[in-house]
């Protein structure tokens, strides 16, 4: 099989996050623990990872054809689901990945693969 990268992008509720108490923060670090442990014990490697702070700290640059940077604060949708964090993982086996995300972590999360270019 060959290896490729994946981003894990982990998306929820910012409303709920900040509800949670010392229980459910201390579930939700455990998850976050047994899946890198078990990335690491079925060969997936874990390069990076990071939970990001809350949206409305976040800056946005959009751009349209032809039409000069927007920069504004934070991101101004109506989608109750921010992303909150992200694992960039190495594996040969996508599907144990999957498989893996699903049974460990507690957050909705979009997994896709990296594109490599280097070999452009």
């Amino acid at each position: 099989m060959t290896t490729a990268t994946y981003v894990v992008l982990l998306h929820g509720d910012e409303s709920e996050w900040a509800a949670r108490d010392e229980t459910s923060m201390a579930a939700l670090d455990e998850s976050h623990r047994t899946f890198a442990a078990r990335c690491r014990d079925r060969g997936h490697e874990i390069v990076a990872g990071e939970e990001l702070a809350i949206a409305s700290t976040a800056r946005i640059v959009r751009r349209g054809v032809g039409r000069p940077a927007e920069i504004t604060d934070g991101p101004f949708t109506e989608a109750v689901e921010q992303l909150g964090g992200f694992y960039v993982v190495r594996t040969a086996d996508l599907d144990g990945l999957v498989a893996l995300v699903a049974e460990t972590l507690t957050e909705t999360a979009e997994i896709r693969p990296t594109i490599d270019h280097s070999g452009d």
